[in-house]
């Protein structure tokens, strides 16, 4: 099982050529294994990213995010009392986009990894990256 970012389900669906050699591994493995973590957070950040035109699909918001959660194995994840804490306490310096801590939040207090090709999160210490 891993976490993705948002950026990682919108590339995977549009334009996987984005994606690492190792991302798409990882997904892979995890479409075949216990799953993709998805966490509810980025349901918003693709309808706000969708409303002001930064991506564009010749289908509605409900349409597009039906064909992505059917198109692998994932799991949604809503936002605990415990990632909730954590989030407010991650890259206070380096990532001030709330969705991105949140993410990375779920990625710890799950133990799992996170798909991401963000830098910051890449180079903190405090959570495991693949990219």
């Amino acid at each position: 099982m891993i976490v993705v970012d948002t950026h990682v389900v919108v590339w995977d669906a549009l334009k996987p050529e984005k994606l690492s050699r190792r991302a798409k591994k990882a997904i892979a493995e995890a479409n075949e294994g216990d799953g993709i973590i998805f966490c509810d957070i980025s349901l918003w950040k693709i309808a706000m990213l969708m409303h002001k035109g930064r991506i564009s699909v010749d289908l509605d918001y409900l349409q597009f995010i039906k064909l992505i959660l059917d198109s692998n194995n994932y799991i949604l994840r809503g936002i605990s009392p415990e990632i909730a804490e954590l989030s407010t306490q991650l890259f206070l310096n380096t990532n001030k986009d709330p969705a991105d801590r949140i993410i990375a939040a779920t990625a710890i207090i799950n133990n799992l990894e996170l798909i991401t090709y963000d830098k910051s999160m890449r180079q903190s210490k405090k959570i495991r990256t693949i990219w």
